[in-house]
C-alpha cells in the first residue's frame, strides 16, 4: 500500500482560508468526507480534536498533521490542504500553518496502512518536498510529489536496513507519541538524520500504534554509549540497567535533534545512568522543565488533598448550618448533638489536609519513600514544633500551615532523592533493606530536623499572614478578592487557576472563608458569562456551538471552569480578558457583600452554606452580566442560517 492509495483528488484543496486551528480541521474533515472514508463526520470530527486537546499536532516548520481513530472510519484515508496565507494552529513553534495532512486510521486489527502514514510524516521532513507540495499547481501535481518521494523513501529504507545489519551504533533512541501515528515516525526520522549529519549515526526504535519497528538488540544495546528516548507515553526502560540515559519529549526528538545528540555525545554531559528497580516505576525527570516539575509535583498533593478538604469542608459547614448560635457563640458548630456530629466528622477529615498534602508532593518527587517522610514532614509543620518548644512544654505552638506543609512536602522528596544517591553503593540484593529500613528511618530523621529548624519562621511568616489578611478591610479587601477570583478566569484550570484555588483552599485551614467565596465565585463567572451570550447574543456564537454554550449554564454553575476552554481557545484575545473582568467584579462584590464559604467546592448545590447566599448570587450574577456584556461588545455577529 502507497501513500498516493489513500489520497484522492477529491481529498485535496490547494487553497484554503481559514482563520483558526478549528475552522482549519472542519474543512479537512469534510475533504475526508469526500474522499468516502468516513461513514460519520461528526463522531470523527469529535475524534481529531480530542486528540487536539492532548496536544497540538501543530508540530512546526508550517506543518499540521492532526488525526483520529476511531469505528466511524470505514477505510484509512488523507485529506491535505495547502493554506497560501498561513493559519493560526498553535503549532509548537509558534508559526503559522501552510500545509496540512489529516490522517484517518480506522480502529482495526489489521494495521497495514499506519506503516504508509508513517512514511508520510517521515517524508514531511524534507524541506524540499514541503516546498514542492505547498507550491503544486494542481492536485495531480500534488499527488505526483508525494508519489515520486515515496519511491525514493521505499528505496531508502531498504538500502538502510541492508545497511542495518552490518552498522555499529553508538547511539541508540525509541520515539513514541499518544496515538503512535505521527510523531513517533517523525522524531526518529529527525533523530537519524542529524544523527547522519553530525557524523554519530542513530538507530530509533518507534513505539507507534502498528507496534514496535526497528527494534534494538540486546547486543547493540550493550554496546552503545547512550540512549535517547523521546517520547510522551511510557517506555519500559528495564533493558537499559546501567546505561546513560537521556529522556526527552518527541516534540524534542522533532525539533531539537542536535542539542539532544551533542548531549549524547558530549563526554562532559552530565548524563544520568538509569538503574533498573523492580516494581518500582521510572525515577527519571524529564530534564530542562523545572516549573513543569515543580507544578507537577505541586498538583499532585493538591489532588489528593482535595477529596479531605471538600469531604470535610462540607461537613463543617453542614455542621454550623445546623447548630444553635445563641447555646454558646464560643462553642458554635459543637453545641448540639447533630451539629456536634457533623462538626467531629468532618474535623477529622479535615485535619489531614496538610499531612495528605505534604505527603504526596513527597512521593510525587522521591516515589513511594517519600510518602512516610513528606507525612512526618506535614505533621510537624501542622503542630508547630520547634527545638525550643520540646525542652520548654509551656511555649505556645503555631502551626506553619498551608506554606509549611508545601515546603515540608517538597524538602521530604529532595531528601529521599538525596538518601537514594548516598546509599546507591548498596548492591540491588538489598533494594529491600533501603526501602523498608534505611529510606522511612533516615528521611523522617531528617525531615524531623529540618522541620524543627525551619518552623519558626515558616510559623512567623504563617502569622503575619493571617494576621495581614484578618486586618483586611474595605478597599484592600475587595482589591484581594478581585485579583483572586480574576486569576481563575487567566487560563481556564491551567496553572494560575490553580495558584488561587490552591491559595483558596490553604486559606481554609487557617480561617479565612471569605478568600474561598471569592475564589470560587471567579470560576463560575466565565462559562455562565459564555452561555448568557448564547441566549442573548446568538448571532456572537456559530450556530454548530451554541448548543455546548448553553450547556455552560451547568457546567458554571457546578463551578467547572473548563466548560468555557473551547469558547476561549478559539477567540483568546476577546474571550479570556473579558471572561477576567467579569471574574473580578463578581469576587470584589463577594469581598464587599462579606460572604463566606467553609466548603472549597460544589458551586450552586453549596449556596445553602455560604454567609450571606443572596449577596453571593447577586455578585455573581452581575460578574457574569458584565462578562457577556463584554463579549457582545466585541465578537461580531457570525449567525449561519
Amino acid at each position: 500500500m502507497k501513500i498516493t492509495d489513500l489520497i484522492s483528488t477529491a481529498s485535496i484543496d490547494l487553497n484554503v482560508k481559514a482563520k483558526n486551528k478549528e475552522e482549519l480541521i472542519e474543512k479537512a474533515v469534510k475533504l475526508m468526507t469526500k474522499n468516502g472514508n468516513i461513514k460519520d463526520e461528526q463522531k470523527y470530527l469529535e475524534l481529531v480534536t480530542q486528540r487536539e486537546k492532548q496536544s497540538s499536532t501543530g508540530i512546526g516548520e508550517e506543518i499540521a498533521i492532526p488525526h483520529g481513530k476511531g469505528e466511524c472510519i470505514t477505510a484509512p484515508g488523507v485529506s491535505a490542504m495547502v493554506i497560501p496565507e498561513g493559519a493560526d494552529f498553535e503549532s509548537l513553534d509558534g508559526k503559522p500553518v501552510k500545509l496540512l495532512f489529516l490522517i484517518a486510521a480506522p480502529d482495526t486489527k489489521e494495521n497495514i496502512h499506519l506503516e504508509v502514514l508513517s512514511r508520510l510524516s517521515t517524508l514531511l521532513m524534507d524541506e524540499n518536498f514541503r516546498k514542492k507540495l505547498i507550491n503544486a499547481k494542481t492536485k495531480e501535481e500534488f499527488i505526483e510529489i508525494i508519489n515520486e518521494a515515496e519511491k525514493e523513501k521505499i528505496e531508502d529504507d531498504k538500502q538502510k536496513e541492508e545497511n542495518g545489519n552490518k552498522q555499529t551504533y553508538e547511539l541508540l533512541g525509541i520515539t513514541g507519541c499518544p496515538t503512535g501515528i505521527a510523531h513517533t515516525y517523525m522524531a526518529a526520522e529527525s533523530l537519524e538524520q542529524m544523527g547522519n549529519e553530525l557524523g554519530h549515526p542513530i538507530k530509533v526504535e518507534t513505539q507507534g500504534q502498528s507496534g514496535a519497528k526497528n527494534i534494538l538488540t540486546d547486543e547493540e544495546i550493550k554496546k552503545a554509549k547512550a540512549i535517547i528516548i523521546a517520547a510522551d507515553i511510557n517506555i519500559d526502560l528495564s533493558r537499559f540497567d546501567g546505561k546513560k540515559v537521556i529522556k526527552a519529549r518527541v516534540s524534542d526528538g522533532i525539533h531539537k535533534p542536535k542539542e539532544l545528540i551533542e548531549k549524547a555525545i558530549n563526554e562532559n554531559s552530565e548524563i544520568p545512568i538509569y538503574h533498573h528497580k523492580e516494581n518500582e516505576e521510572n525515577e527519571f525527570e524529564e530534564k530542562g522543565n523545572f516549573g513543569g516539575n515543580i507544578y507537577k509535583h505541586l498538583m499532585n498533593g493538591v489532588t489528593h488533598m482535595l477529596p479531605f478538604v471538600v469531604g470535610g469542608g462540607i461537613l463543617i459547614a453542614i455542621a454550623f448550618l445546623l447548630d444553635d448560635y445563641s447555646i454558646d457563640p464560643s462553642n458554635f458548630g459543637m453545641n448540639t448533638p447533630v451539629a456536634s456530629f457533623f462538626k467531629t466528622i468532618g474535623g477529622m477529615a479535615f485535619d489531614f489536609m496538610l499531612l495528605i498534602l505534604a505527603g504526596y508532593i513527597a512521593m510525587s518527587i522521591g516515589d513511594r519513600p517519600g510518602l512516610v517522610v513528606g507525612f512526618v514532614g506535614g505533621a510537624i509543620a501542622k503542630a508547630g514544633t520547634t527545638f525550643t518548644s520540646l525542652s520548654n512544654p509551656e511555649e505556645v505552638l503555631v502551626s506553619s500551615g498551608f506554606l509549611g506543609a508545601l515546603i515540608a512536602g517538597f524538602l521530604g522528596g529532595f531528601v529521599v532523592l538525596f538518601l537514594k544517591k548516598v546509599f546507591s553503593f548498596m548492591p540491588k540484593s538489598l533494594e529491600g533493606i533501603r526501602t523498608i529500613l534505611i529510606y522511612p528511618v533516615a528521611g523522617i530523621l531528617l525531615i524531623g530536623i529540618i522541620m524543627l529548624l525551619i518552623n519558626p519562621f515558616v510559623s512567623a511568616i504563617n502569622t503575619g499572614l493571617n494576621n495581614f489578611l484578618s486586618s483586611m478591610s474595605g478597599t484592600n479587601k475587595i482589591i484581594l478578592g478581585a485579583i483572586l477570583a480574576g486569576m481563575m478566569s487567566v487560563d481556564l484550570g491551567g496553572p494560575v487557576n490553580k495558584a488561587a484555588y490552591t491559595f483558596g483552599t490553604g486559606m481554609l485551614a487557617e480561617g479565612h472563608y471569605e478568600i474561598m467565596a471569592a475564589v470560587m465565585i471567579g470560576g463560575m463567572v466565565a462559562p455562565l458569562a459564555i452561555a448568557i451570550l448564547a441566549t442573548i447574543f446568538p448571532k456572537k456564537i456559530p450556530k454548530k456551538e451554541r448548543q455546548a454554550g448553553l450547556l455552560n449554564y451547568v457546567m458554571g454553575l457546578s463551578f467547572i471552569s473548563e466548560g468555557a476552554i473551547p469558547f476561549a481557545s478559539a477567540d483568546p484575545i476577546r474571550v479570556i480578558p473579558a471572561c477576567v473582568v467579569g471574574s473580578a467584579v463578581s469576587g470584589a462584590l463577594s469581598m464587599a457583600f462579606n460572604c463566606t464559604l467553609m466548603a472549597p467546592h460544589g458551586g450552586i448545590f453549596v449556596v445553602p452554606l455560604i454567609g450571606n447566599p443572596w449577596g453571593y448570587l447577586l455578585a455573581l450574577s452581575i460578574g457574569s452580566i458584565v462578562s457577556a456584556g463584554i463579549l457582545a461588545g466585541l465578537k461580531k455577529n457570525v449567525w449561519e442560517n
